[in-house]
C-alpha cells in the first residue's frame, strides 16, 4: 500500500524527497540564469568595445 492510499503512513520521507527535488530544480534554474546573464554581459562588453575601436579607427 502506498503512502497516498494509507492515511496513517509516514510521508515525511516523500515530502523531504519532494522538497529536495524542488530545491535542485530551482538551483538548476538559477544557475542557468546566471550563465545567461554572464553570456549577455560579456557579449555586451565586446560589442561596446568593437564599436569604440571602430569609432577610434575611423575618426578624422
Amino acid at each position: 500500500m502506498t503512502p497516498a492510499e494509507d492515511p496513517g503512513a509516514d510521508t515525511s520521507g516523500t515530502s523531504a524527497e519532494s522538497a529536495e527535488k524542488r530545491r535542485l530544480a530551482q538551483e538548476t534554474k538559477d544557475e542557468r540564469q546566471a550563465w545567461y546573464f554572464l553570456a549577455y554581459f560579456l557579449f555586451g562588453i565586446h560589442f561596446v568595445a568593437f564599436v569604440m575601436i571602430y569609432a577610434v579607427r575611423h575618426a578624422k
